[in-house]
């Protein structure tokens, strides 16, 4: 009989059993970014499986903590089907973030992006895949504006808001692609590696951010697609689209000198002056104030105005509630008052060294915005 000793020893050289069999990336990841739309992401699992039968995919929804249980359904379907992925985002919002995160979670060899709203037809999805396969391409975008294309599903408004967008985005940042506002897309894995470092994670639209951040060595092909209506939810194109937008713009045009946020935050400043001279014109001729009392009030005002805007707009993602919003208020003012000192302090120095009114009166302006933008994004809306 063997002893203790022995049968120890004979444990622990006992081989491990075998390991269970690896399973390869699959070929393409779809990400799909989410905000309450729980109804539509059933039968965008549905719809995707039936259209890319014989192709090795997962598809990830990416959720900014939708008050509706997205993410609570996506985790049903992924428990039944492990190609269904979710990530949960809490405390951070934006469809283009939540579109690099999601791509940026994928192994696999070829990304694409929809919308999970079912206005982008997933059988365009196969065509895309085919071309990146054939080695000609790097991208591929499902186009509402080549031939053949529509762009049925938009109402009229919201057919020339992405017109006027689009021709914008190829003037600006030289894009020549009759779609760059398409949220339909494919892309190697390599082309996303190379540029992720220099995508805005604010704003609605990745794709023109994507063309412009890889440059002219990008091959880029178009499809057409069928752009259908919505079915269940509703759309999130809103104020902060436009100000992310204009925002991109600025800073792609500048070489990223000028960021996303910081073009909101001047717009939310332009708004700031229209308040501050109604309030100024309230306080002489209502409640009858002198001109001192009557612009100190104001620009107490303009001030309110402005950090309520900026914290439902330019820091939407980081918006502060409840007590931290009262303080964040107070914290506001005082860089405000600072940035205004520090204004008029530079503006009457270079005039008295250049006696050029507009020169001065501009370049004091430039100094305070960048003030109150800088502290308040370090110090208010601190990450």
């Amino acid at each position: 009989m063997a002893s203790p000793t022995t049968q120890i020893m004979a444990g622990l050289t006992t081989p491990d059993p075998q390991p269970p069999a690896t399973q390869p990336a699959p070929e393409l990841t779809i990400v799909v970014p989410t905000f309450n739309e729980r109804a539509n992401v059933p039968m965008v699992v549905e719809r995707v499986r039936k259209a890319l039968a014989g192709v090795a995919w997962e598809i990830i929804f990416v959720d900014d903590d939708s008050p509706d249980g997205t993410s609570a359904v996506v985790r049903e379907l992924g428990a039944r089907d492990a190609r269904v992925r979710g990530i949960r985002r809490v405390g951070r919002r934006g469809l283009a973030g939540a579109c690099i995160e999601g791509m940026l979670a994928s192994q696999a060899r070829y990304i694409a992006v929809m919308d999970a709203d079912l206005q982008h037809d997933e059988r365009a999805l196969v065509d895309m895949l085919e071309l990146l396969r054939a080695g000609q391409h790097d991208l591929v975008i499902g186009s509402r504006y080549v031939s053949n294309g529509s762009a049925g599903g938009l109402s009229p408004k919201r057919l020339a808001s992405s017109r006027l967008a689009g021709l914008l985005a190829r003037w600006l940042l030289g894009i020549p692609v009759s779609d760059p506002m398409s949220g339909f897309f494919m892309l190697r894995r390599e082309v996303l590696d190379e540029t992720a470092p220099r995508l805005a994670t604010q704003g609605f639209k990745i794709l023109a951010d994507l063309l412009s951040s890889a440059g002219s060595k990008v091959r880029v092909a178009e499809i057409p697609y069928d752009f259908r209506p919505r079915l269940h939810g509703t759309s999130k194109l809103d104020a902060q689209v436009v100000l992310d937008f204009l925002g991109l713009l600025a800073a792609k045009a500048t070489g990223n000198v000028v960021p996303v946020r910081f073009v909101s935050f001047l717009l939310v400043g332009a708004t700031g002056i229209i308040v501050h001279l109604a309030a100024l014109k309230a306080a002489l001729a209502t409640l009858g104030l002198e001109f001192g009392a009557a612009q100190s009030l104001a620009t107490l005002v303009a001030m309110t105005s402005n950090f309520f805007l900026n914290n439902a707009l330019t820091y939407r993602d980081q918006r502060l509630t409840g007590l931290a919003a009262l303080k964040g208020l107070a914290a506001f003012y005082a860089i405000c008052a600072v940035g205004a000192v520090s204004n008029i302090g530079v503006a009457t120095w270079l005039y008295s060294n250049e006696p050029i009114w507009w020169l001065a009166g501009l370049s004091g302006s430039v100094v305070g915005a960048v003030w109150n933008y800088t502290l308040s994004s370090a110090l208010v809306w601190r990450r």
